[in-house]
């Protein structure tokens, strides 16, 4: 069964930066498109970036462009996302995904 565990959440003040990672365990990682998404209080999960196999392709939603950067180390079956800039907005549960789910998530509440 697939198996991820994401870290790195936490509170940090608006202007802060957070690095978050997501393992993998028991699954193909270097095979899959990999994705964060985040879910804010009382809001829909929103995607965040996606990364392709072999890293050939990187995308970002408008307001991950030039704060957020996603990556992925294939012999660590790990996913990252580092956070830089942050805002009160981007208060949310953060989760890393594929085509096949998403793991449990790490909080990242952005408050002074």
């Amino acid at each position: 069964q697939v198996h991820f565990v994401e870290s790195g959440g936490g509170l940090v003040q608006p202007g802060g930066s957070l690095r978050l990672s997501c393992v993998a365990s028991s699954f193909n990682f270097s095979r899959y498109k990999m994705s964060w998404v985040r879910q804010a209080p009382g809001k829909g999960v929103e995607w965040v970036a996606s990364i392709d196999r072999g890293d050939t392709n990187i995308y970002y939603a408008d307001f991950a462009k030039d704060r957020f950067t996603i990556s992925r180390d294939d012999a660590k079956s790990t996913l990252y996302l580092q956070l830089n800039s942050l805002k009160p907005g981007d208060t949310a549960v953060y989760y890393c995904s594929y085509v096949g789910g998403r793991g449990q998530g790490t909080q990242v509440t952005v408050a002074s």
